[in-house]
């Protein structure tokens, strides 16, 4: 008699076991005074397959668990085989929790609000973009060419659409076309926000990259790799591999630098952004990271808001007639995190220089208060 109510008792039991492997669900929980919005946050794919082992990654959805809709996401691979990542874009409300559910389903198709891609067709060119804002970066072939510059450039953009193959095709990126322009001149200086080696008060530029790799492409992030060869940084032998991401939704990079060179000691660097001759507006907090350049309207182009947020502690920031600074330090093949982007008064985001020195320093509290996940 016992045998059977044990054999009646695991027949209870299993589907139960069962359902539970068919779903999972998640709280994301803001505990900051700021609302998180278009926020893009990463929960570990082991954490979802330890939850829902049985999950198809070729037929599962995103559930709001309050309204029943739908939530984007990607699957990151940061450049392995294996998934390591989901992603998701979310709104949540300040001191609140939000829910997903993540179950069996066809999802809907989204937006991809995240691209990047290799441009060789124009000098080597790496080009990003999100649906705020656009950058790029100078290869080889632009060191042999007049026009050559050092640091990262801006695309501006009025719309949420991905420009970038459209501008090149077009090959007239000064013009706006109703979606935008390139009329951010970077040289040689760090444009918006790039660091290099700063050696016996010197900046030490390397050279354009060389290599790239994209580590993954959209919806929601981008992320990719530039190498740079070896360069002669005022006596030190330096190489360098910068990883950047770019989310939905957000103004701002992330980048992880990681310098190799000779020696133990710590390497000074510096993050930079051009200034222009023109008076604009510079905000400086040392004691946080944050450098906020909000430029001289350029004409009939607007004007373009400018940042940069370093994890790391700063030992002073300069400004001089070409370069707004911030310096720090970096150990050898350790990596470095900052944080850089820009923003254009035309998209209607923000249209002022307080406006944009806000918007850094909300990021700011964001990175310090990260939203917690946590699986139910």
């Amino acid at each position: 008699m016992k045998f059977i109510k044990l054999i009646v008792g695991l027949a209870l039991i299993l589907p139960l076991a069962l359902l539970a492997q068919t779903k999972a669900a998640f709280s994301i929980q803001n505990n900051s005074a700021l609302d998180r919005n278009e926020a893009v946050v990463t929960i570990k794919w082991e954490a979802v397959l330890s939850c829902y082992p049985q999950i198809d990654t070729t037929n599962f959805i995103v559930i709001n668990s309050v309204t029943k809709k739908q939530v984007p996401f990607q699957l990151e691979h940061h450049g392995h085989t294996a998934i390591q990542n989901l992603l998701v874009q979310i709104d949540v409300k300040a001191k609140t929790t939000l829910s997903l559910l993540i179950q069996k389903g066809k999802p809907e198709t989204f937006a991809t609000k995240t691209y990047a891609r290799y441009v060789p067709e124009r000098m080597d060119d790496f080009a990003w973009e999100n649906d705020k804002i656009a950058f790029r970066a100078y290869g080889k072939a632009l060191e042999k060419a007049e026009g050559n510059a050092y640091g990262y450039d801006v695309w501006v953009k009025r719309n949420s659409k991905m420009i970038l193959n459209e501008r090149y095709k077009r090959a007239d990126y000064h013009t706006d076309h109703g979606d935008g322009l390139d009329y951010y001149h970077v040289g040689f200086t760090l444009g918006a926000g790039n660091m290099a080696p700063y050696i016996s008060d010197t900046i030490r530029y390397s050279g354009n990259y060389s290599k790239w790799k994209v580590l993954d492409n959209g919806p929601l992030r981008s992320s990719f790799q530039l190498s740079f060869d070896n360069w002669n940084a005022g006596g030190i032998k330096v190489s360098a591999t910068k990883t950047i991401s770019l989310d939905a939704g957000s103004q701002l990079n992330r980048i992880e630098n990681v310098y190799s060179f000779d020696g133990n000691k710590p390497m000074p660097v510096v993050v930079g952004i051009i200034r222009r001759p023109e008076a604009g507006f510079i905000s400086l907090n040392e004691q946080q990271g944050i450098i906020g350049y909000w430029e001289p309207t350029f004409g009939k182009d607007g004007t373009t808001g400018v940042g940069s947020i370093l994890t790391t502690a700063v030992t002073n920031m300069t400004v001089d007639a070409t370069q707004i600074l911030a310096k720090t330090t970096i150990q050898n093949n350790e990596p470095i995190v900052y944080y850089t982007g820009a923003a254009w008064d035309k998209a209607g985001k923000f249209t002022n220089a307080k406006e944009w020195f806000n918007y850094l320093n909300n990021f700011y509290q964001q990175i310090k208060n990260p939203l917690i996940i946590k699986d139910k």
